[in-house]
């Protein structure tokens, strides 16, 4: 069955109640004078309860209604917040730089909103010395407790072991906030038009979010 609903001729019933163009309540009316008034009025007769006895008609633009339900189920889905879960690995003898790196980039993922898949990669006699691994998820943890939270704790899962990071900020409030500092740049480089652009005074963390804002894969691993 269509999901369009019945409009002008299509409607087969003796009488409807109708609802003016204002959406001011006409009244119960047989079918040949609300179509009547729907030619006076230049306007669509369209059945929106047709469960209802009788079923109860609007007085409308159905066109211009279609592209306005249209254009607001558009921007509804461009401002849907998708769960996205980012992937950083690591080995348990990391030093320091790499380690400060990954921290960075799980850093950025968090204040995107989305959660990050931690793995410890181990190999050879690594294997024997899993403490190595867990203290590591462990301090990581607690560099970043400002940003996010452990939804995972850590746990062996063959060769590797696994903790799942996730933010205290919604993916909703990421997205807003790398929008508003997008247009705050765009305000000041309009309010300072002579203002050279040198792309190291625009934060680079702000940066990244904005480009990854809109992302909707599931899982993406990512490794510095």
């Amino acid at each position: 069955m269509s999901a369009e609903p019945r409009i002008n001729d299509r409607i087969r019933v003796p009488e409807v109640r109708l609802v003016g163009p204002s959406g001011e309540q006409v009244g119960i009316v047989p079918l040949a004078k609300a179509l009547e008034l729907a030619q006076e009025y230049d306007l669509d007769l369209v059945e929106v309860a047709a469960t209802a006895r009788p079923p109860v008609c609007k007085l409308m633009d159905y066109g211009k209604f279609k592209y306005e339900s249209a254009m607001k189920a558009r921007e509804a889905r461009k401002n849907q917040a998708h769960t996205v879960i980012k992937e950083m690995k690591l080995r348990p003898k990391i030093d320091p730089h790499d380690y400060d790196t990954k921290k960075g980039h799980v850093v950025r993922f968090l204040k995107q909103g989305d959660k990050v898949k931690i793995t410890i990669m181990f190999r050879g006699r690594e294997q024997s010395r899993p403490e190595l691994g867990y203290r590591l998820l462990q301090r990581l943890a607690e560099d970043v407790q400002d940003l996010g939270f452990v939804e995972s704790n850590p746990k062996q899962d063959g060769r590797n072991m696994i903790m799942v990071l996730g933010p205290h900020k919604k993916k909703t409030e990421a997205m807003a906030e790398a929008r508003q500092a997008q247009e705050a740049r765009k305000a000041d480089a309009k309010a300072n038009p002579g203002k050279s652009q040198n792309p190291a005074e625009a934060s680079s963390e702000e940066l990244a979010e904005a480009e990854e804002s809109s992302e909707a894969s599931s899982e993406e691993p990512a490794e510095a």
